[in-house]
């Protein structure tokens, strides 16, 4: 698939191809905070409070999300579950 694609427009199958395939680009390095995705978050993303009501039920239950562009609904690259949430609740991303 090339990259990136339209997040909207994929269907949840190719999202989880996508996101694979950003996983692997990126060396499996968080796009946000460059750390393994295949560990947990930095401290310095974990310390940070959310807010649980602003994300759906089961948010951090997938340990690797996709993230998009809200803008332009354009991927950008894979991240840690709760580096999503803080780019969502801090960032407006």
């Amino acid at each position: 698939m090339k990259l990136p694609v339209e997040y909207f427009k994929t269907s949840s199958k190719d999202r989880k191809k996508v996101r694979e395939e950003y996983c692997e680009l990126q060396n499996w390095l968080c796009w946000y905070c460059e750390h393994d995705l295949r560990e947990n978050p930095p401290s310095f993303i974990t310390e940070k409070t959310y807010n649980r009501k602003l994300f759906p039920k089961f948010f951090l239950s997938w340990p690797i999300h996709l993230q998009h562009n809200h803008g332009t609904g354009m991927t950008e690259g894979a991240v840690h579950a709760r580096c999503n949430a803080v780019l969502w609740q801090y960032e407006g991303r």
